[in-house]
């Protein structure tokens, strides 16, 4: 088995390790890593590696309440070693390029470039801003895909050695619904499911493990990940080769497509939600819809709007900003606490500076370095803030050797 090799443990084992160095798990795993590591390689190549019990919390994501399983170190590491070395090269010659979630070399900034370069060309081909932008949106995502079609999709594509360890994994995603009737447990698998109201509302001993359902994949765990942006890929072939549309794209499980008329993107919708449900999957109908371009519209937390000479006009959703200051003063909590290494709040702040910086206003730039100055005395400065400073000083220095 590939990933049982010792070289690609250990590598796994250190992707593992960034952000989470200052957690006790994981100095506990790196404590004794070798032994682990030589652990892991006898589980894998013998088949008898199993899955330990997480942990369970609730994520409040942009008021979004979400259901996170948290892996234990061990299972991080054999899920990185999966991914990056299985998952991730198998499963990429059937991505649509304009697929930008959780792979390497995109993300968030790519997908927005890619939607962003979609609305210049729907310009440039129309002639005019007077197009249509539709969005699908949905719902439960994680929650409703089916291992079932998980294992018929996937398994083909990776090799055969590996099935037993997806299935071992999938097995440990499986929800138990003991709780239900005969008839529901009959229907479960068409039936949306969400794991936020399960883990609210059912009691531990209504879970009794007489049934269980294989549906839903654990957010937080990187096979989910990888699955969530495989699984939909049969909408993406409809939408790109069945339909023909040049402009189209999707970022996990919210989807974006760029048409000339309100009439043919309400039938682009509705084949979209037809191959959605054929994979088990639901529609969000609140967060479906369909805005000219020349209105204001948000994808992926930013607002957007095209005008009549074609440039594409976008600004930093406000509550990003208001969610971003609020995480700053968390973070000052937790290290006064000891709980947090300022590394890594550093690291957090650059990455998001370094993201949301060309769509903030002067204003806004100002009070946020001024906060996280207030907060920690220091005004560090990411890549492209340095990149930026440096060219502002040798364009001085030039203008100042030209005027002597």
């Amino acid at each position: 088995m590939e990933i049982a090799d010792i070289n690609i443990l250990y590598d796994a084992f250190r992707a593992s390790m960034k952000g989470s160095s200052w957690k006790r798990e994981p100095q506990k795993f790196e404590h004794d890593w070798l032994y682990e590591l030589s652990c892991l390689k006898h589980e894998l190549e013998t088949q008898t590696y199993h899955t330990l019990p997480g942990s369970e919390f609730k994520l409040n994501e942009r008021g979004k309440i979400r259901h996170i399983h948290g892996g234990r170190m061990r299972d991080r590491v054999v899920r990185h070693a999966l991914c990056d070395v299985i998952l991730a090269r198998c499963l990429q010659p059937y991505l649509i390029n304009n697929n930008g979630a959780s792979q390497k070399g995109k993300g968030l900034s790519f997908q927005r470039g890619q939607f962003e370069k979609d609305l210049h060309n729907a310009y440039l081909k129309r002639g005019s801003n007077d197009f249509y932008i539709g969005f699908v949106d949905l719902s439960k995502f994680y929650d409703n895909i089916q291992h079932d079609k998980v294992k018929e999709m996937i398994y083909p594509k990776i090799p055969q050695d590996t099935w037993w360890l997806m299935d071992e994994i999938l097995s440990s995603m499986e929800v138990d619904v003991s709780y239900m009737s005969d008839e529901q447990y009959k229907n479960c698998l068409s039936e949306k499911f969400n794991s936020v109201e399960y883990y609210e509302t059912i009691p531990d001993e209504a879970k009794t493990g007489e049934k269980w359902m294989k549906k839903s994949v654990n957010i937080g765990d990187q096979v989910s990940q990888d699955i969530g942006v495989f699984f939909p890929h049969r909408i993406d072939n409809y939408a790109k080769i069945v339909r023909g549309l040049k402009f189209y794209g999707r970022y996990m499980d919210d989807i974006y497509f760029i048409c000339e008329t309100r009439e043919e993107a309400l039938d682009i919708i509705a084949g979209i939600t037809a191959q959605a449900e054929s994979l088990g999957l639901f529609v969000n109908e609140k967060k479906t819809h369909i805005v000219k371009a020349s209105d204001t519209f948000k994808y992926l937390q930013v607002k957007y709007r095209v005008t009549e000479t074609g440039k594409v006009i976008k600004r930093i959703n406000p509550a990003s900003v208001t969610r971003e200051r609020r995480k700053l003063k968390a973070y000052k909590r937790l290290l006064d606490k000891g709980e947090m290494p300022y590394e890594d709040i550093e690291q957090a702040y650059k990455s998001w500076m370094g993201a949301y910086t060309r769509l903030m206003s002067k204003q806004q730039i100002r009070h946020m370095k001024e906060l996280y100055k207030e907060l920690f005395g220091k005004e560090p400065r990411w890549k492209k803030e340095q990149k930026s400073h440096s060219q502002t000083v040798a364009r001085s220095r030039q203008k100042s050797t030209a005027a002597a």
